[in-house]
């Protein structure tokens, strides 16, 4: 039964609703910065806890998939608790356990206090969606979505950076510490200024076997993807396993929440067209984005020479510029019908992995890597603001936070599937190149013999030539992967037209 709803709130003005959209912005940065703040703090954590790097590597996975089952059930508690109230009890979990990583002294404790990370900020990014939206009036949603947008575009980019510049001067702790403050900052302003604009609750029974399947499909998709490349995917009998329980668990999943008369996940936004076209356009562009994020910098440090904080900053121009063109993108967003800007924001993006394929080599300077970084971070926001305006738009408006959570799960999932195909079709292809041009290598004798009259000695020629062939074949399989990537994207663009345009402005029931 329906819990009577607060009187209208009194509508914030000025400076007031600035402070409020920044809150629940930098908490959206937040979470979403924890998902990669850690890739490059792994060897820092192995260190310090006495493990190995392959062991350090669950320190990401226990976050992601905390994350990742929480992020579909935004919907369910919104509606039993309320926007706020799980806001606010989201930010105090995610500040509190932040704390408890950083004083971990074992690989346990820091493992449970991740998962408990990522059970907190796991409704904070789609919550922070929907009351962007309620405290914003409908004229200003545009401009509320680019904010957002801006916030989780970027954050991913950063977390790297943050990452390597925190481990290196002031210890893999404090990649945690950071939260804390900023937790409780927001955690006292969100009560002082939100609370008057909870939202409606209902009474609602928890759906068991639902938050059961759901636990169970994405807690075995997530270590498919993440020891898949260590155990030769599916030739290790564990991934097969993991592969056919994620795949029964989906399918019960599906069945089962379509049918349930209060699901966990509300799977019935789908019959949305509008949605379901945004959300199939969003889970390829951004899978293919993210994966990006992940390739290049594992490129630019294993095989360019770069250290962590300098890959960071070649990697860095695509978050600055995209700050800047996010808030172009939501003005236009108001103006423009928002398949147009989709569309060719997702152009723009295959644009840029195509610069990649002319640009790129194994010799390619700093500011040759950087600057399609810098084009690609310019169309950015005219992918993401316009997207999530045209997918909620397209759902009733007591749909929007469960439409925003699911969008939120599936962005979320398409990224670690993307991740993981990309880079085991990049190191796939790496090595067949390899062969082929161990196969047309001419010259090496006199290479060798040069380098040996120069004081080298036999095994260090080798290696010498050896590392010169990895470089190239590296190299060559990156521009094979941006290629496909450029490809994907122009798919993309297309996909997005079967979306019809929103049947009303993006709001939230009652406001």
């Amino acid at each position: 039964m329906a819990t009577a709803a607060a009187p209208a709130p009194r509508q914030l003005a000025g400076s007031t609703i600035m402070l409020a959209g920044f809150i629940l912005a930098i908490s959206n940065f937040m979470v979403v910065l924890d998902i990669t703040i850690a890739n490059v703090s792994v060897a820092h954590i192995a260190g310090g806890l006495g493990i190995s790097p392959s062991e350090g590597t669950w320190v990401i996975t226990s976050y992601a998939v905390a994350e990742a089952i929480c992020v579909p059930l935004t919907g369910w508690l919104a509606k039993r608790f309320g926007e706020v109230r799980v806001f606010i009890a989201g930010m105090v979990g995610f500040a509190l356990f932040s704390f408890l990583c950083g004083t971990s002294e074992n690989l346990g404790m820091l493992i449970a206090f991740r998962i408990g990370q990522g059970l907190s900020g796991g409704p904070i990014m789609p919550i922070s969606q929907t009351l962007l939206l309620r405290i914003f009036p409908k004229e200003k949603h545009a401009m509320a979505m680019g904010i957002w947008s801006m916030t989780t575009i970027t954050a991913p980019i950063f977390g790297p950076i943050l990452g390597g510049v925190i481990s290196d001067n002031w210890g893999w702790n404090w990649i945690f510490f950071i939260n804390v403050p900023i937790g409780v900052a927001c955690s006292f302003a969100a009560v002082a200024l939100l609370r008057q604009f909870e939202s409606v609750t209902e009474k609602m029974r928890v759906d068991v076997v639902g938050l059961g399947l759901l636990v169970t499909a994405i807690g075995a998709l997530q270590m498919m993807l993440d020891l898949g490349r260590e155990r030769d995917w599916f030739g290790s009998p564990f991934i097969v396993t993991l592969a056919a329980i994620s795949f029964v668990g989906f399918a019960f999943l599906l069945v089962w929440e379509l049918f349930e008369r209060e699901p966990i996940v509300d799977l019935k936004v789908f019959r949305h067209s509008g949605f379901t076209f945004s959300v199939l356009a969003m889970v390829f562009t951004y899978g293919t984005f993210f994966a990006s994020l992940v390739v290049i910098p594992i490129w630019l440090q294993g095989s360019l020479g770069y250290t962590a904080t300098y890959a960071g900053y070649a990697m860095a121009f695509n978050g600055m510029i995209a700050v800047v063109m996010a808030p172009v993108a939501a003005i236009l967003s108001q103006k423009v019908d928002p398949r147009l800007l989709v569309s060719g924001g997702i152009v723009w993006l295959g644009i840029t992995s195509l610069l990649r394929t002319i640009w790129w080599t194994s010799g390619a300077d700093f500011w040759t890597l950087a600057i399609p970084q810098l084009i690609q971070g310019a169309g950015m926001p005219f992918f993401f603001v316009p997207l999530t305006t045209l997918a909620l738009g397209a759902v009733e408006e007591n749909e929007v936070a469960s439409a925003a959570g699911v969008m939120n799960f599936m962005r979320t999932m398409s990224g670690a599937i993307a991740t993981a195909i990309g880079v085991t079709m990049w190191q796939d292809d790496a090595q067949s190149a390899r062969n082929d041009l161990t196969g047309i290598l001419h010259g090496t004798s006199s290479t060798m013999q040069a380098l040996q009259a120069r004081g080298f000695s036999l095994e260090q020629s080798r290696a010498f030539v050896s590392q010169l062939v990895d470089g190239q074949a590296t190299a060559v399989s990156t521009v094979q992967l941006f290629a496909l990537a450029a490809a994907l994207f122009m798919g993309s663009a297309v996909v997005i037209w079967f979306a019809p345009k929103p049947k009303h402005a993006v709001a939230m029931g009652g406001h």
